[in-house]
């Protein structure tokens, strides 16, 4: 039932573009302090906003500092060119040791024309450059719709594991088309310091689940390769590297997917439809990721789908559709959905396509409430605007009786200027929020709950899609809230983290030596050893001190 294509898919060693030159100058009493653990990552980048919470921070940035972003010290050194758009966000891996060519700090970076490059990050050498594709494939053409353009390669987020095969392994999600007109999707893993093929990979991309929704066939939803995009950024916990579904626009049929395989094996491991009997439900996030808690649940934001309303005795759909939901998913034995919330007002949401799933979630560390009691929360908001904080404990389900939205922990509605299509970062307690057409706003958190207004904001107002900021810091000191401006002068800026007003640097300030082109719309900047990277239409421009 799950194949695997063993045809050598096309590997280049060296021999890239020329880089182009700058231009001249468990729960229990442990838990919170396993969580208070999870917040400090490594230098490493393997995964999408940094951690498996999504927070979006680094804290082992000790180069750089309020005091030398600036213009005068700080600019754009090296631009790392690529075959086709950037919409992953790189990824990075320090001091990492290649045959007889010794250590190199590498970024990767993986594009839609179906290619993975390994840079070095501090000279801009092409260490291994791979392609995707099988014989005779080229990447798929965006299937009538313009959200992923002009061609649809590879579009989520990869994750690393330093530790799996002999030198670390990174896992993409690739889709291409033959000559016959077939669609693929397939999980790649691939050797950190070489690019080739391991554990048997890749594997096609299958799945059946029980149902009578869209694409259905004698009782079971079929995945149907051609109808879906790999845009939420892959997560990988506990040996399992989990696939999230988009759907091409709105273009049915479609249903809501989640598919995990084993990171050793790449045999298949869980498949959950959330929308088995009905249609759509899916995963975008914007390019944001799953997020992970230390129990190992799953938490992300489905899009605009059906939702029953009519609730078995646990509080659950009682046909399994939960689109338009906030879910936890339980890793626990099978695949399943473990607690949700789904505003009042869903049907109403729905109608007018203000779904959740337009955004990522984060996982938020441990926080003592009024009453000094632990507080386990997730945080998301989508295409309404309106800030949704959910108690991971309890989650609240759907009640159409509260239209106050009481079933949930905490709403703060009319903060945001319009709907959000990005994923949040947090630093030292405050939230940071980059809305379509909005400034880039800090949400402060006092005894487990949120400020109901914005402590600070940039003078700045991002235009669709907003922004998906990143922290760097060093701890809690020199913190650095990093945000991409998307336009026909794509713009990087730094703010200092404790007031967005004051603003440190942005890429226009030396005229043209800092610009980089056209950003794509849902790049998050990646921030490491002192360097910052910044995807493209053709390549990932790299930041750094002069």
């Amino acid at each position: 039932m799950f194949l695997h294509r063993a045809a050598a898919f096309n590997q280049r060693p060296v021999a890239a573009p020329a880089v182009r030159p700058r231009k001249p100058r468990r729960r229990g009493p442990g838990c919170e302090r396993l969580e208070s653990r999870l917040l400090l990552s490594s230098a490493d980048i393997l995964t999408y906003h940094n951690d498996t919470s999504r927070l979006g921070q680094n804290l082992h940035e000790t180069i750089l500092t309020p005091g030398n972003v600036n213009a005068a010290t700080f600019g754009k050194r090296l631009f790392l060119p690529a075959d086709g758009k950037v919409d992953a966000q790189p990824l990075y891996v320090s001091g990492l040791s290649f045959r007889a060519r010794g250590k190199h700090n590498v970024v990767y970076v993986a594009t839609e024309h179906d290619s993975v490059y390994a840079y070095d990050s501090n000279t801009g050498t092409a260490l291994w450059q791979t392609s995707a594709l099988g014989p005779g494939e080229i990447p798929s053409d965006p299937r009538n719709c313009t959200q992923v353009f002009p061609e649809i390669g590879i579009t989520s987020t990869p994750v690393i594991d330093r530790h799996a095969g002999p030198h670390g392994t990174i896992y993409v999600v690739a889709m291409s088309k033959d000559a016959s007109g077939n669609y693929f999707q397939r999980l790649h893993a691939l050797d950190l310091t070489t690019g080739a093929e391991e554990f048997g990979g890749p594997r096609t991309i299958q799945a059946t689940f029980p149902g009578t929704g869209d694409n259905s066939v004698n009782g079971n939803v079929v995945f149907d390769p051609a109808q879906y995009d790999d845009r939420a950024a892959l997560l990988l916990s506990h040996g399992v590297v989990y696939t999230t579904w988009a759907s091409h626009c709105d273009i049915r049929p479609y249903t809501s997917w989640v598919i995990g395989y084993n990171e050793r094996t790449l045999q298949q491991t869980s498949v959950l439809n959330l929308t088995p009997n009905g249609s759509e439900g899916a995963f975008w996030g914007s390019g944001g990721g799953p997020a992970v808690d230390s129990s190992g649940n799953i938490f992300l934001l489905a899009g605009n789908g059906d939702f029953d309303t009519t609730l078995n005795a646990k509080g659950f759909p009682a046909q399994g559709d939960f689109g338009n939901a906030f879910l936890q998913l339980s890793t626990r034995g099978r695949l399943h959905v473990a607690d949700y919330f789904e505003s009042f007002n869903q049907a109403q949401l729905n109608a007018m396509d203000l779904d959740l799933g337009s955004s990522g979630t984060i996982v938020l560390p441990a926080m003592k409430d009024a009453a000094g009691r632990s507080r386990l929360l997730a945080i998301g908001a989508g295409k309404e605007g309106t800030i949704y904080l959910v108690d991971r404990r309890n989650m609240g389900k759907f009640n159409a009786a509260t239209p106050d939205n009481h079933n949930g922990y905490q709403q703060v509605p009319n903060v945001l200027a319009a709907g959000v299509f990005s994923t949040p970062a947090f630093f030292n307690g405050s939230v940071y929020y980059g809305a379509a057409g909005d400034r880039l706003r800090a949400f402060q958190f006092s005894k487990a709950r949120l400020s109901a207004t914005s402590v600070s904001q940039s003078s700045t107002a991002f235009a669709y899609p907003g922004t998906s900021p990143a922290v760097s810091a060093n701890g809690r000191r020199n913190g650095i809230v990093w945000a991409l401006e998307y336009g026909d002068v794509a713009t990087l800026h730094a703010y200092d983290a404790t007031n967005l007003a004051n603003e440190l640097y942005n890429s226009n300030q030396a005229g043209p030596r800092d610009q980089f082109g056209l950003a794509n719309k849902f790049i998050t900047p990646s921030i490491a050893d002192g360097k910052v990277f910044v995807g493209t239409t053709d390549g990932v421009a790299v930041f750094g001190l002069l």
